[in-house]
């Protein structure tokens, strides 16, 4: 039988990653809800990597949702006004890559945290996938982070995100989760290319 609270979780994280790739700002609030729901779903299952991570979605979801919507931060030309240049211009974020060395803090980042969340997965908690879930913590947390920027390589990331918990909810027999994150696993590959033709 389907849980409703996973199923609802299901409807809402599809619709949150549509409004990602069109650049919707409201994908941010429904990932919210989302996390919310997956919170629960995923600590009943002892995914407790997992559940932590959704409070860490809800929290970075409302800084993306600020990013969003409050752009770059505020410039000045040579040509504004005595009044403009006091109060400056609004800037739509816009799409952008990492730059080398962001790539290279990145990536140090990322292998400095999974074994964090590892060890701690495995010590406080009686996570039996504690490795492979911290993994999955550490990227997702990365991903997030660079959607938040809008830097086009967050699908890159989170298509190796969803392919790993492709396979980690199928271990823990989450069937209509493990389907969702295939079909995230596309979108991944979909959001990527829309994004690089909008970025030319």
């Amino acid at each position: 039988m389907i849980n409703p609270v996973e199923l609802a979780g299901f409807a809402l994280s599809l619709a949150m990653v549509y409004c990602n790739i069109q650049q919707i700002h409201w994908g941010w609030p429904l990932a919210i809800l989302s996390a919310l729901l997956y919170g629960t779903v995923f600590w009943n299952s002892q995914l407790y990597g997992e559940a932590s991570l959704q409070i860490m979605f809800i929290l970075t979801a409302a800084w993306g949702w600020q990013q969003w919507l409050r752009g770059n931060s505020p410039t000045l030309t040579s040509s504004d006004t005595a009044d403009n240049a006091v109060l400056g211009t609004q800037t739509q974020l816009s799409i952008s890559s990492l730059s080398t060395s962001e790539r290279r803090v990145a990536f140090m980042a990322t292998l400095l945290a999974w074994p964090a969340f590892s060890y701690f997965l495995h010590r406080y908690t009686d996570s039996d996938v504690a490795v492979w879930d911290g993994l999955v913590t550490a990227l997702s947390l990365l991903g997030q982070y660079l959607l938040g920027r809008k830097k086009i390589e967050n699908w890159w990331i989170w298509l190796l995100v969803n392919v790993l918990t492709v396979g980690l909810m199928a271990e823990k027999s989450l069937w209509l989760t493990a389907v969702l994150y295939g079909i995230f696993a596309v979108l991944s590959y979909i959001g990527l290319q829309a994004w690089r033709r909008h970025g030319q």
